[in-house]
Order: structure tokens, then C-alpha cells, then sequence
């Protein structure tokens, strides 16, 4: 089992690497900074986890989603030296599928595997896009041959018009959510619909995951019912099937055939 977490569209996290660098405004309250100075931690030290955390998914039995580098950026250059490793214990895992956020869709061209090709059917690829200004994200992802592309609305800081995006490329999924944290800057709730239309009108999986703010209502920031209906779509996927088992401990017991 992967590392529990209330992130709602996914089920699990790993960290091969944490610590990143600010590159939009939509990281002005990242989660990951105020989380590591809490544990005395450098949160722009990029730093490769324990050999523990590392390796981890190569013992995890159940099928799961896993959001990749919720700590970081798989793509951010000072994690070059690793990324091979990381690489090879997703393709050693296909029972998981991963979900990779970025910020930096310029960098994943030369950091991709050699065997990627169409791209490897247990990997989500996916871009930050908390205004217009940075629309160019989903424009240089959509290059990327990938089996699933998304889009992450969140910290949602202006309305964005995702036609143009959806209309011209191929994108399976859009969460959408506002910023939370201490003095927030509060997303419009016409902002989400918007983004709840432009997936309905091109046939796009739309969670909505929170409003935002500072206060919780119903287990999420600022609530997560958009007129009253609970989002939370996923894209339809094909699973592979998985001809090989995760790495086990020695003496550790197998549980049953993956499918």
C-alpha cells in the first residue's frame, strides 16, 4: 500500500525526491514549503528520499492510483541524476498507475524513458494551469505522446477558457480546485463552472475537488459540492493486464495474481 493521503483523486503518494523551487504564482502557497519548514526542513533543497521511500511501490501488492512527486517536481532538473531510477520502478510496477503533475511540460522531452514511445499505459501525464497566462503548459504537454493527459485547475487564480485547449488537443481529465491556506485568494465559483462546461461540452472527466479558503466544510476547503453535486469523474482507461508481480521482501508472503 502506497502513502495515505487526502488528496482526493488519487490514493496514495510517493516521493522519490522532495523539495522544489517556485516557478508561477500559483506556488505562492504550496503545501510542500510550509510542510517541510514545519519539520525543519529546506523546502528548495531537492533531495533524494531514503532508500525505503524510494523503492517503496516495488512492495506495494494493490492496484492504485499513485500521485508522483506530491513533494516536488518528477520533471524539475535537479532531479536528473535519479530519474532513471524512478522510471525503471514505474515500468517494474505496472499494476499502478502513476499521475505526474508538472510545471515545467518543457522539460519532460529529453527526461522521457527510451522505451516510452506512445507512452506506457500506467502513466498519467498532467499540467498546472492556475490562469490563461500559463495555457502554454497544455500546448507543449499535448507533444508529449502520452494515454492519458491532464489538467490541474488548482490553485484556480482567474478564469480560463479550456475550449481552445480541448477543441485542438487531446486531454482526458480536469481537476479543478481553489487555493486553501492561510489568507487565500479565493477562487469565483463561476470560474469552476466554466471549466465543469467546457468538460461537458468535449467530453472531458471533471472533478472538482474544493473551493478553497481557509476553513474546512464537509471535509474539504471551502466545501467541494458545485451546485450542489459532488464531481469527481475520472477518465475512462483500459487496465493492462499485468504479467509481472512486484518485488517482494524476502519471506514476505505473495497475495494472489494481479490482473
Amino acid at each position: 500500500m502506497g502513502k495515505i493521503t487526502g488528496i482526493s483523486w488519487t490514493d496514495a503518494t510517493w516521493n522519490p525526491w522532495y523539495g522544489c523551487l517556485k516557478v508561477s504564482p500559483g506556488c505562492k502557497q504550496c503545501y510542500m514549503y510550509r510542510d517541510m519548514e514545519r519539520y525543519g526542513r529546506d523546502p528548495k533543497a531537492v533531495t533524494r528520499a531514503k532508500p525505503a521511500s524510494f523503492n517503496g511501490p516495488l512492495k506495494w501488492i494493490e492496484p492504485q492510483r499513485v500521485f508522483t512527486c506530491s513533494w516536488s517536481d518528477f520533471f524539475i532538473e535537479h532531479a536528473d541524476e535519479w530519474r532513471d531510477e524512478a522510471w525503471d520502478i514505474i515500468r517494474r510496477t505496472p499494476h499502478l498507475t502513476y499521475q505526474i503533475l508538472t510545471k515545467r511540460p518543457e522539460n519532460i522531452a529529453y527526461r522521457l524513458p527510451g522505451d516510452w514511445g506512445e507512452g506506457w499505459p500506467n502513466v498519467w501525464l498532467g499540467v498546472s494551469v492556475e490562469s490563461p497566462r500559463y495555457l502554454w503548459r497544455t500546448r507543449q504537454l499535448a507533444e508529449i505522446p502520452a494515454m492519458i493527459r491532464f489538467i490541474s485547475y488548482e490553485p484556480a487564480l482567474e478564469e480560463v477558457d479550456f475550449a481552445p485547449v480541448f477543441i485542438t488537443d487531446k486531454y482526458h481529465w480536469l481537476i479543478s480546485g481553489g487555493e486553501s491556506g492561510y489568507n487565500p485568494r479565493l477562487a469565483n465559483l463561476d470560474w469552476f463552472r466554466a471549466a465543469r462546461k467546457d468538460c461537458q461540452d468535449y467530453e472531458i472527466a471533471y472533478f472538482h475537488k474544493q473551493h478553497g479558503g481557509s476553513h474546512k466544510i464537509d471535509g474539504g476547503w471551502g466545501g467541494y459540492l458545485l451546485d450542489d453535486i459532488e464531481w469527481n469523474q475520472f477518465p475512462e482507461v483500459t487496465t493492462p493486464v499485468v504479467t509481472s508481480q512486484p518485488i517482494l521482501e524476502e519471506g514476505q508472503p505473495k497475495q494472489g495474481v494481479l490482473l
